[in-house]
């Protein structure tokens, strides 16, 4: 049987499991403040985790130490993926690896294509986390991808999520709406094929009609050799993609775990309960902290980009 804190059941392959024990995480710029303090959480392949909480609980922050984000110092904890302590490896390499971070405010590169930007990522995605040498992404005939296989799944993939062709030439994310940022995200998921995919608020920032694209897009690639962390701050997101977990991170600690009922009834009734539940003294009212709507919900108005925010 499964156990819902964790999502963790029996032994199994240890490949097919993302295991995150004790994690605390501060800010290098002030070492001394965990913002993260013991983080239990298993992510099984084939398996959906909804991560949810209130502002400055530390779901961002979660997202980026387990990519190797620099602005964070891990100060304890393991995390282990593939018989590996992910903790001891760059940032590319925990991608060569299987893991996948797609960010809540992707950056700008001017000058670079779309589609250069991609193969780049799948050349060294190819070659492994220790480059193998019989490996020559540039060449077919030793495991790499032709720039025609390249262009016709490229292609494929942009269909996937209703994008026109002319998006492989722009440069990456300069001058892109919200939407389109975060099909870019969703287009290098579905061309790199990761194991563990982090989704870190891919939410943010979309009108309906965007979202409904972009987690059409996340469900297509749902798989048994998918595992997927969902980071949101908005529970309508898992109206479209169905968590197996919903964990509810405060305080830099995971509080309370469920299924899809408990981001119901986080809507209905807000953090406040669940957080005395679990012995929290919240220090506002429960209208603070309840589940935000997105912008433009039940206005009519579409939803705007927002502007980035610092660590949370």
């Amino acid at each position: 049987m499964t156990d819902s804190t964790t999502g963790t059941g029996p032994a199994h392959d240890a490949d097919s499991e993302l295991v995150i024990r004790g994690l605390r995480v501060a800010p290098a710029a002030a070492p001394d403040h965990e913002i993260l303090q013991g983080i239990d959480l298993s992510v099984r392949t084939g398996e959906v985790h909804a991560i949810m909480g209130p502002n400055g609980s530390g779901k961002t922050t979660l997202a980026y130490a387990l990519m190797g984000h620099p602005a964070y110092v891990v100060k304890g904890g393991e995390v282990l993926w593939k018989g590996r302590n992910v903790l001891a490896l760059s940032a590319d390499k925990r991608a060569r690896l299987g893991l996948f971070l797609a960010f809540q405010y992707p950056t700008a590169i001017p000058g670079l294509s779309v589609a250069s930007f991609v193969r780049s990522a799948l050349n060294a995605r190819l070659q492994g986390i220790d480059k193998n040498p019989d490996v020559d992404p540039t060449d077919p005939m030793r495991g790499g991808v032709s720039m025609l296989d390249f262009r016709r799944r490229m292609r494929a993939k942009m269909a996937l999520l209703r994008m026109d062709d002319a998006f492989a030439t722009r440069y990456v994310n300069e001058g892109f709406s919200g939407g389109e940022k975060k099909r870019l995200e969703m287009l290098q998921m579905a061309m790199l094929e990761p194991e563990i995919a982090i989704l870190d608020e891919t939410d943010s920032g979309l009108d309906i009609d965007a979202l409904r694209i972009v987690a059409e897009g996340v469900n297509a690639q749902l798989n048994p050799n998918l595992g997927v962390l969902l980071i949101t701050h908005y529970q309508r997101l898992l109206n479209y993609i169905t968590p197996d977990f919903v964990h509810v991170l405060a305080e830099g600690r995971i509080v309370k775990s469920g299924g899809k009922d408990l981001a119901l009834r986080l809507e209905e009734e807000g953090y406040g309960p669940i957080l005395r539940e679990a012995g929290l003294d919240t220090g506002v009212s429960d209208e603070a902290l309840q589940v935000p709507h997105a912008p433009g919900e039940g206005d009519g108005q579409p939803a705007r980009d927002a502007a980035p925010v610092g660590a949370r």
